[in-house]
């Protein structure tokens, strides 16, 4: 057990600062627990700098205060910094009801802080016993290594030792047996077969009678996926006419072997329900478990009248974070494995006969749509667009865009090159507001400035993001400053909390997607108070 020492009062300073700063708003409300741990970790990254930064004064052997001097110098630096948590740990429970306010969520009143720096202690005390831990290790090696080689090569080497043998422990023992223990878990949830959704009896849907892909094997976000959404009779109570049931086809991570005998299964299920005729085909790219967002799909299908066709293919059946950490190229494979099929054979059709092909894609979903295919292999015979929703910062055509944007407009809405190809459109600016006229080819982006999934990036770490710049996001609150270390931190913590209503964060409300694919797609037949009413009604759903 690491014997407890005395603490770096230069690390104590700093790691209340950023303890207090960790208060601040971001995007989304923090629940209480995650708070309390984002808090502890920035706590233990301005403890290690500022002890860090302690050691390195000392070993340059820089003037130092001493005796009376000193002591009164430490005593006010501390009393400064906890009078700053103190104070922000008064505030941050109304920082928190103000972000809440702004996504029209109800207030919670009590942040608890004194449960919030509890929980921050202990992951501070944790983190340090692993440090204190860590160094015992390296001194015990050094030691030990001072008998063969001179001391300060035997420091050197000790340290190196040390790294290894915890990298080794942490990550090739307790992370990967997390990892598996995860796969397994959500394997087992992805096989299960519930009593919620039924097997389609309409053939037009994959794992139907008479599809040869079998129910069990669609995973559990494809029997979701094939079993909801728009029925012909749900489209003509709606419509007020007739109108065909939507294609939905969908080929799980289990009904083949490799992404390209899936990507074959899913152009055999296309062809046997004829989606080809059909006028509008989506290619959807899933999240990492394998989830469509609903609400994207069921708005073309009633914008198009139910004569639509939508295919995707399950490459994992963990949580996105997950599933890139674990299987990042294996989801592009199976995106780019799937959109080789049906681009082939939708080129190889006659060009007034072939539906328009779109592509989709949310989160992780986008990502990889991206990644699906290669501008030069389409140029000659490019398919009509792509909505993608909430694209990682690790998109590259999102990155490009937004970085090449012109002078003026905000990185949370970019406009480039007067939106003739890429448009971008948020809760309250649509897609028609670029002033150029959009190409036959499009590329639109549908994303909220308050998406921490769009917006993390490691840059963070040490520089202001753009998208902080005024004028901000209409969701954004203007009580969020950057923080060195403390941002990433606060940004990584909004991705894990989730906690934003349709409309905001990275949850997608289906009026937004209703205007993307109209504009996107421009079905006919549609007034402004038709468009209302679809709204409302599939807005109502969420």
């Amino acid at each position: 057990m690491p014997r407890i020492g005395p603490l770096s009062h230069t690390g104590l300073l700093l790691g209340a600062l950023l303890f207090a700063f960790s208060l601040t708003p971001s995007l989304i409300p923090r629940p209480l627990g995650l708070q309390g741990a984002i808090s502890g970790l920035s706590l233990t990254a301005g403890y290690a700098i500022g002890s860090g930064l302690g050691a390195l004064w000392a070993y340059l052997g820089l003037p130092e205060l001493a005796g009376r001097p000193r002591r009164l110098a430490r005593w006010a630096a501390g009393a400064a910094s906890a009078l700053v948590a103190a104070t922000f740990m008064w505030h941050a429970p109304g920082w928190q009801d103000a972000v809440r306010a702004q996504m029209e969520m109800p207030p919670t009143g009590d942040g608890q802080p004194l449960a919030v720096a509890a929980i921050a202690a202990a992951v501070f005390a944790a983190a340090l016993a692993l440090a204190r831990l860590f160094r015992q290790t390296f001194r015990f090696l050094a030691q030990r290594l001072q008998r063969f080689v001179p001391p300060r090569v035997s420091s050197l080497l000790g340290v190196a030792v040390a790294l290894l043998l915890f990298w080794g422990v942490i990550d090739g023992v307790l992370v990967t047996l997390a990892l598996r223990a995860a796969d397994r878990s959500y394997q087992e949830v992805d096989a299960l077969i519930d009593s919620e959704h039924e097997r389609p009896e309409v053939p037009v849907r994959t794992g139907s009678p008479i599809s040869p892909v079998a129910w069990q094997d669609l995973g559990r976000q494809g029997r979701s996926f094939v079993a909801s959404g728009p029925r012909a009779a749900d489209l003509e109570a709606f419509l007020g006419e007739a109108a065909p049931t939507p294609i939905r086809v969908y080929i799980g991570l289990n009904a083949a072997a490799t992404p390209e005998e899936r990507a074959r299964l899913a152009l055999e299920e296309l062809r046997r329900t004829d989606a080809f005729e059909r006028s509008v085909l989506i290619l959807a790219t899933p999240t990492g478990s394998g989830w469509v967002d609903p609400a994207a799909v069921n708005a073309v299908e009633y914008l198009h009248r139910g004569d639509t066709a939508t295919v995707t293919a399950q490459y994992s059946y963990l949580p996105s974070p997950l599933a890139l950490m674990m299987e990042g190229e294996y989801g592009a494979e199976t995106a780019r494995a799937l959109f080789e099929a049906v681009y082939g054979h939708w080129t190889a059709l006659p060009e007034d006969e072939r539906p328009a092909l779109y592509l989709h894609g949310l989160s992780l979903g986008a990502l990889n749509s991206d990644r699906s295919f290669d501008v030069y292999d389409i140029v000659q015979d490019p398919f009509d667009g792509v909505l993608w929703s909430g694209p990682p910062f690790r998109s590259e055509t999102w990155r490009t865009v937004t970085r090449r944007r012109e002078p003026g407009s905000p990185a949370w809405l970019p406009t480039f090159r007067d939106g003739e190809v890429v448009r971008f459109m948020n809760q309250h600016t649509g897609l028609e507001a670029a002033q150029g006229d959009w190409g036959p080819f499009r590329i639109a982006f549908l994303q909220y400035a308050s998406d921490p999934v769009t917006f993390l990036a490691p840059s963070t770490l040490y520089r202001r993001p753009a998208w902080l710049e005024e004028p901000r996001g209409p969701d954004v609150s203007g009580e969020l400053r950057w923080y060195p270390v403390v941002t990433l931190l606060q940004l990584a913590a909004d991705i894990a909390a989730g906690d934003a209503p349709p409309g905001h964060g990275h949850t997608y409300a289906a009026a937004d997607y209703v205007d993307a694919w109209f504009a996107l797609t421009e079905p006919e037949g549609w007034s402004r108070e038709e468009l209302a009413r679809l709204r409302e009604h599939l807005g109502s759903a969420e």
